[in-house]
């Protein structure tokens, strides 16, 4: 979360409402987003599901090799639990960089990378020892992704207003894009592996990349109708305002909508937008690129996690409209149909919780979760949607990987495997 002065976010506010006027007009081709260069692409003949080498315990040989564990950053503790997910014990915690964010595995499947945001750092750990090595300095690593091709890390400089472009082995940069949106979050990958597109979660909308080029071709305002009422009436209570703080989070939080996660359909031709604010996910076509459909799902909706066979999502509901959230919110995992675009079971969590980042297990057979608002982690049975454990850990526990995970390859984030 980046925190500035209240003329500094005045200032920034006045030239989203701009920027987000303009991506709300419509392009030459009908479509709503700004006009500017976009190359359509298609799905390759045959291809039915992107996720089919996530399979039940189709394990790369790099990843067979790994001691199975889960790995938890505690982003206010500034630490990693690492968790037995046998026995369900915490087997040791210990220190990273300030404000850890995700842990993500390697392209290539060797390393699995602590972004710690507020320290500029990632912190490698080895998989098959899971123990931590040195870190090495990185610009503000909110998130990190690789290229499908592996040649790229892109590190997710979110406060920056950046993507930077990495050697994915020693993090040299190589490369900056600048984007004209706030919040940078999360990224998907077109069934191609031409494009990717990220979330911007506090300016409500989605950019595009074209990989080639490795430049911004487009912005999609995910709610502009809401945008175009609510603009005006925040400026106008953000310039009353007059502590730097609230005017900050004024900047930051009001926004109608917040997108988080996002995750492609099995067959490549619809990406899903979980949205913090809206309490659900949006349906974007990927090619056209433009919003095509909404699904509630519930509070505070976040990330998006598919089964090992594709057929259903995961999407969890943290609970909270809000990044400051508290304990025992309105959490639950919300099991959508990609095929129907239906959900198809709600699990809820007794006494409330906050779920949030998670994976997966290579079976299939348990989502593990994070609680970030109530320091614990939870496991879900997917055949029962049952909750059956709560394991606490440290404070604010966020991008939680479940490692080793099927797939040839590792996209980034906690375990985007194709």
């Amino acid at each position: 979360m980046e925190v500035c002065s209240t003329m500094k976010s005045c200032r920034g506010l006045i030239a989203l409402s701009a920027l987000v006027l303009a991506s709300c007009e419509k392009n030459s081709d009908g479509t709503r987003g700004t006009a500017v260069a976009d190359a359509a692409y298609h799905t390759k003949a045959g291809a039915v599901n992107i996720y089919a080498e996530d399979g039940a315990n189709n394990l790369a040989p790099e990843a067979a090799r790994a001691v199975p564990m889960v790995y938890v950053p505690n982003s206010r503790s500034g630490s990693v639990t690492v968790i037995d997910p046998k026995t369900y014990e915490v087997v040791r915690t210990f220190p990273t960089g300030k404000v850890p964010q995700h842990v993500v595995p390697s392209y290539d499947l060797s390393t699995l990378w602590v972004a710690n945001n507020a320290s500029n750092s990632l912190t490698p750990i080895d998989p098959l020892t899971a123990q931590e090595g040195n870190p090495v300095k990185v610009d503000d690593p909110y998130n990190m992704y690789f290229t499908p091709d592996g040649k790229n890390a892109m590190v997710i400089a979110e406060a920056r207003h950046r993507i930077d472009f990495r050697d994915p082995k020693d993090m040299t940069l190589q490369q900056s894009l600048r984007v004209a949106c706030k919040g940078l979050d999360h990224v998907e990958f077109t069934a191609d592996n031409q494009y990717a597109i990220a979330t911007c979660e506090f300016s409500g909308q989605l950019v595009k990349i074209d990989l080639a080029t490795r430049s911004a071709v487009g912005y999609l305002t995910l709610d502009p109708d809401k945008f175009i009422n609510y603009i005006p009436r925040q400026i106008s209570r953000l310039l009353s305002r007059r502590k730097a703080r609230s005017a900050a989070m004024a900047a930051l939080m009001t926004v109608p909508s917040m997108p988080q996660d996002i995750r492609s359909s099995p067959d490549g031709s619809k990406f899903y937008v979980a949205d913090m604010k809206e309490d659900g996910v949006f349906v974007v076509d990927p090619v056209k690129f433009e919003r095509i459909g909404f699904i509630h799902t519930g509070v505070g909706t976040h990330g998006i996690y598919p089964s090992r066979d594709g057929t259903k999502l995961y999407v969890t509901n943290r609970g909270w409209n809000t990044i400051m959230g508290g304990r025992h919110g309105l959490g639950s995992i919300s099991v959508l149909d990609p095929s129907t675009d239906k959900v198809v079971a709600n699990w809820p969590i007794p006494g409330g919780g906050s779920p949030d980042m998670g994976d997966v297990t290579a079976d299939g057979k348990e989502l593990w979760v994070s609680g970030r608002y109530d320091d614990e982690v939870y496991v879900f049975d997917t055949a029962t949607g049952k909750l059956t454990h709560r394991i606490p850990v440290g404070h604010e526990p966020h991008g939680l990987c479940v490692w080793p995970q099927p797939g040839r390859y590792s996209l980034g984030h906690t375990g985007n495997m194709r």
